[in-house]
């Protein structure tokens, strides 16, 4: 049918109705099977008034299909009119519903019809098939809590009505493919009926819809099509590409899949369980959470003030923050002055670097800043090139286990008593302080030295830092391998030449790549109440290997080969270590060298060695270098094999194999591949990559790896984050541009074993980025009550400015969907 093109007020509900004979089929339990041919309707019974019960439907759950198009019917209706007839007469009993089908629109225009169906189904094939006063009726049937699925042309039917845009999210592209394809779906949440029970990546063929405005933040979107796995056209949406969400929706339930593009999907077992699970929900059979991942939902909020002129009463450089379990937040600043404060850069001045690295508490219930210490620490120098600048400071913190009776606070830093000035040598070290509970105020006098290492600091930078616990009470402490790649083109950072004094410092073979030394590694320690430490079962090294005549390995690392792992996380639930680690500084590949730089964020499972100075990525190799002449290529490093040959190195030399990591990005892209010669060499040329992981993208970049949310549902927060987040790991960067900030999935299955993530979304509009958000972002972290704390370094470097900040970001949304007193079957809830 053609109707005249019409816009809709917000409210029609007073709209007498059009009564109008039409073609009503009707499936019910026992009865025949419902199809797309039109049989004769009681026009007596029909009301002229449009009368809804709120909310319609009851625990005699009914389903309507309304399969009406404005040209030829689709080819899509009778096997999907089939399909959810089937879905209602199967399965578990309290999920059992009744099919009634129809093409004719006056049933909207029918309160006493209307009102008996819990949900509408559109399987129409699109354009203007309702007039005013049938949307009208719609609408009403919405607002007075109905549930309504759309599929697949659902999204191209009313194209004049803005409400019924909203109604489905969003609208096609003209210009969407047609052609059948084959692609890999994501599925995101793990929790909604319609996609709990999915494959995690879901290969399926289907018609794939482009969208002329991206839904994602507006709706909650629950699966999106991977669109490197298909070819989506000119008006692809990119890695962002929702392809089934839901809203809470003018009173009602909206849920819209633009999958069921052909009559074979309706045949899909997971297909229809995914209409199933919609169903259950658009129905009221079941409740589900849509509104976990709508912007609008959160609330940004910066908890601290700008420092008082002269002053770090607020906040220092931030560096890192960690949560108490009664809500209070410790944070650090890594030890830049005042901008206002002179650096002292001159090695002849025993104030060389002279810093102070802060401690400040942030109480919520006080809503106060309390500067609970200050340590003199080694890491003021100011800006310039790495070999003036310096990143060594106050770097990390944590709190014991049981922090809440003894008050112990861990903190990893570089104290500036410790400094050799004429070898240019430090000393990095890890230490439990005691912090008074009522005072908010750290005892210096208290400290207990539990490990400390050397460092060289003739030369800038990556000193790593971040620390967290495990489960069975090891402290992870991440080391970083201080070392210049500006002596290799910014690729390997395997120059063994430059030295100043006998200790190089451009080759991270002598620090990273090194098993009998702490830079470059993740430690994992087990301290004692006395101040000492243990070493745990299953670290990569005991210490004491006989190999190679011994001596040569530390039994504190757990992980090798990372560059600069400022933040790290451990998920208590699985005791997976999360890190990332900067790269070096080559901004494209080289046919001669290896990789760009290339930025990291791995899943650890195991103790491993995950590759710097020899392999980046998924085991992309770097090029050899060695006296007399470094400028000159050797032979590619072996992944499976690598052998430490430096003259600079300590250690073994036949080293343990690598791990591939989880996620890593360059300036061309995440996760970027080349083709690879029968030795398994990458091309390393541009115009043969692929990006594997498009959903991200470098430049200026550095990795802040952040923490995997676990829900508490005995929590009884109002600014929780909601379960939807559970178990997803949160990877972001310093800078805000096209880096990442995304919530990522991995799959239990390869997760650690160098296996992709599944899904990822983007969190800048929930963590908002910008001038005035958060827009360098350097340490983020769950408090007990489900709410994200973030701190903004600012806009300055080796410094705090005014925009320096700790932010909370609390989840309004309330809870799921519908009200579990306006479940259609209370008894299907329990």
């Amino acid at each position: 049918m053609q109707r005249t093109p019409h816009h809709r007020s917000r409210s029609r509900r007073g709209l007498a109705a059009a009564v109008a004979a039409g073609a009503l089929t009707v499936s019910l339990l026992g009865q025949n099977a419902a199809d797309a041919r039109p049989h004769p309707v009681d026009t007596q019974s029909m009301a002229t008034t449009l009368s809804l019960p709120s909310p319609p439907g009851g625990a005699n759950v009914k389903v309507l299909v309304f399969h009406a198009s404005a040209t030829d019917e689709s080819p899509t209706v009778d096997a999907g009119i089939a399909a959810i007839e089937k879905i209602g007469l199967t399965g578990p009993e309290a999920g059992l519903f009744k099919t009634v089908a129809t093409d004719d629109p006056a049933v909207f225009t029918n309160g006493k019809q209307l009102g008996k169906y819990n949900a509408v189904v559109f399987l129409t094939g699109g354009g203007d098939v309702l007039d005013p006063e049938q949307e009208a009726g719609l609408e009403a049937y919405m607002e007075a809590g109905g549930g309504f699925l759309g599929i697949h042309d659902a999204a191209r039917t009313e194209p004049y009505s803005d409400w019924f845009t909203g109604l489905v999210g969003a609208r096609p592209a003209a210009d969407s493919p047609t052609a059948v394809q084959r692609a890999t779906v994501e599925i995101g949440d793990r929790q909604h009926p319609a996609t709990k029970n999915l494959p995690l990546e879901w290969k399926r063929p289907d018609r794939w819809l482009n969208w002329t405005k991206n839904p994602s933040g507006d709706v909650h979107t629950v699966a999106r099509v991977r669109e490197i796995t298909y070819k989506p056209g000119a008006s692809a949406n990119g890695w962002d590409h929702p392809v089934s969400w839901c809203r809470d929706y003018d009173g009602g339930r909206s849920f819209y899949t633009a999958m069921g593009g052909t009559a074979d999907s309706f045949a899909e077992t997971d297909f229809r369980d995914h209409l199933r699970g919609a169903l259950a929900w658009t129905t009221r059979i079941s409740r589900a959470d849509c509104k976990a991942t709508i912007t609008s939902n959160y609330k940004a909020e910066r908890v601290t003030q700008p420092n008082q002129p002269g002053q770090n009463d607020q906040i220092g450089e931030p560096h890192g923050l960690v949560v108490a379990p009664d809500g209070r937040v410790l944070y650090i600043g890594r030890g830049g002055a005042d901008s206002s404060k002179p650096v002292v850069t001159d090695w002849n001045d025993p104030n060389i670097g002279k810093g102070l690295g802060q401690i400040h508490v942030y109480d919520p219930k006080t809503k106060k800043v309390t500067l609970a210490g200050e340590l003199t620490v080694f890491g003021n120098k100011g800006g310039g090139d790495e070999l003036v600048k310096v990143e060594e400071g106050l770097l990390g913190i944590e709190l014991d286990p049981d922090f809440e009776t003894n008050g112990w606070v861990y903190l990893h830093y570089t104290p500036h008593s410790k400094i050799d000035r004429d070898k240019q040598m430090a000393v990095r070290q890890v230490s439990r302080f005691t912090l008074d509970l009522a005072t908010n105020k750290l005892d210096l006098s208290s400290e207990k030295v539990l490990l400390h290492w050397p460092v060289q600091i003739h030369s800038c930078c990556h000193a790593g830092g971040g620390m967290a616990w495990d489960s069975k009470g090891n402290l992870y402490i991440a080391a970083g391998d201080n070392n210049s790649s500006g002596f290799s083109d910014g690729y390997s950072g395997n120059n063994p030449a430059p030295n100043y004094k006998g200790v190089s410092f451009a080759d991270a073979r002598r620090t990273a790549g090194n098993t009998n030394n702490l830079n470059g590694k993740i430690l994992r320690i087990h301290p004692e109440d006395d101040g000492t430490y243990t070493l745990p079962e299953g670290n990569l090294f005991t210490g004491k290997e006989p190999d190679e005549g011994g001596g040569k390995t530390r039994g504190e690392i757990y992980v090798m080969g990372v560059r600069n792992p400022a933040r790290i996380s451990v998920d208590k639930t699985t005791d997976t270590l999360y890190a990332g680690w900067v790269g070096p500084d080559a901004g494209a590949p080289s046919t001669t060298w290896g990789p760009a730089k290339y930025d990291t964020f791995a899943a650890i499972t195991k103790a491993g060695n995950h590759g710097w100075p020899y392999c980046m990525g998924n085991k992309q190799p770097y090029r050899d270098r060695n006296l007399p002449d470094p400028s000159k290529p050797l032979g590619w490093y072996d992944c499976d094999h690598p052998r430490n040959e430096s003259p600079n190195n300590d250690g073994l030399v036949n080293l343990p194999p690598i791990t591939s990591n989880t996620i890593w990005y360059s300036p061309q892209g995440g996760g970027v591949d080349y083709p690879r010669d029968a030795n398994g060499i990458p091309s390393y040329k541009v115009e043969e990559q692929k990006q594997l992981l498009p959903w991200l993208k470098g430049g200026g970049q550095a990795t802040m790896n952040g923490p995997v949310y676990r829900y508490d549902a005995a929590s009884t927060s109002a600014d929780k984050w909601p379960s939807y987040w559970d178990g997803k790991w949160f990877v972001g960067d310093f800078y805000d541009d096209t880096q990442p900030r995304h919530a990522v999935l991995t799959d239990p299955k390869t997760v650690g074993k160098g296996g992709l993530p599944t899904h990822a979304e983007s969190l800048k509009k929930i963590i908002p980025v910008g001038a005035d958000g958060i827009r360098n972002l350097m340490d983020w972290k769950f408090a007990p009550d489900g709410s994200l704390y973030v701190l903004d370094y600012g806009r300055g470097f080796f410094t705090s400015d005014s925009k320096s900040a700790l932010w909370r970001v609390t989840y309004k949304g309330g809870e799921p969907t519908p009200a579990a007193s306006d479940l259609a079957r209370k008894a299907a809830a329990q």
